[in-house]
């Protein structure tokens, strides 16, 4: 067993952080509210510290799940950042949604101090951090991944290298751009057939056994229809990755219209005042227009 430090407590970040004490590691959490790195304390038995270098000092790995590139050079950098206190020959795997230009940053700052970096992004949302069922997409050094691979499975489904360091979030930049189209559709699907005066369960009912059939349709149609969004992952953090898919395919060509639209149909949400509702709330932006 290895000792560890976890830093970001969040909705995903905590159970995470939880599986991995009940594995039997020795795990130092950090959070910036120092009342929920207590909490979790108190919770599982492991211990807090008060900055990520406290957290990180003797640590073979340190994970990191916080919220976006600020944050992440936050607990990494300067006197208090979990770099300062890591020691050559660690790895710090990073889980945050990040762009790939942060972590180039930090993959070359952690390199220089002999430190190895997997960026290491995830998809499951909070049901998949609960329940241990995580899909990871890494990029880094094959060493750095092999040794890092096994410390992650008590909260992975699968996980996987996907080449050298950016490539983890240049696949999760995928994720989210196959998430929102496929969102956009089930609730369009679902306003036609409520406009169409159809049953919504029955007809996915039946369309789920097809083509049709995805994890949003499987796992998200029934809470649309029921007019319940404060569960999963927030328009406000879906708009976040969407920035940053429709920043890189600035950079390296990509044509995302459909993404692009869909940017936009979440804006409307947080127009609505929506920003904190999950994801699937484009299907209550339908009916509130239709």
């Amino acid at each position: 067993m290895a000792k560890l430090a976890f830093l970001g407590l969040g909705v995903m970040g905590a159970p995470m952080a939880g599986h991995l004490q009940e594995a039997g590691h020795e795990v130092t959490v950090y959070n910036r509210t120092a009342s929920k790195a207590q909490d979790w304390a108190n919770a599982h038995g492991g211990s807090m510290a008060m900055t990520p270098r406290e957290a990180a000092t003797g640590a073979d790995f340190v994970m990191a799940c916080v919220g976006n590139d600020d944050d992440l050079r936050s607990v990494c950098l300067g006197d208090d950042g979990a770099f300062a206190g890591m020691s050559s020959g660690s790895v710090f795997v990073d889980h945050t949604t990040v762009s790939a230009a942060v972590t180039a940053e930090l993959y070359a700052a952690a390199d220089a101090l002999q430190i190895s970096f997997v960026d290491a992004p995830i998809s499951g949302g909070q049901a998949g951090a609960e329940n241990a069922a995580l899909s990871i997409m890494c990029g880094g050094d094959e060493g750095a991944y092999a040794r890092a691979e096994p410390i992650l499975q008590p909260y992975a489904k699968f996980c996987r290298r996907i080449g050298e360091s950016g490539a983890g979030q240049m696949t999760k930049m995928c994720n989210q751009i196959a998430i929102a189209g496929l969102v956009q559709g089930l609730s369009e699907a679902l306003h036609f057939a409520d406009k169409a005066g159809l049953d919504g369960r029955a007809v996915v009912e039946v369309i789920s056994q097809g083509a049709a059939g995805s994890w949003q349709m499987s796992n998200r149609f029934e809470t649309m229809l029921d007019d319940h969004f404060d569960h999963g992952f927030a328009v406000d953090w879906m708009r976040k990755d969407l920035g940053i898919c429709l920043d890189t395919a600035d950079d390296n060509g990509a044509s995302l219209p459909v993404t692009a639209l869909v940017d936009q149909f979440y804006k409307d949400v947080q127009k609505m005042g929506g920003g904190r509702w999950d994801t699937s709330s484009l299907f209550k932006r339908l009916q509130n227009i239709g």
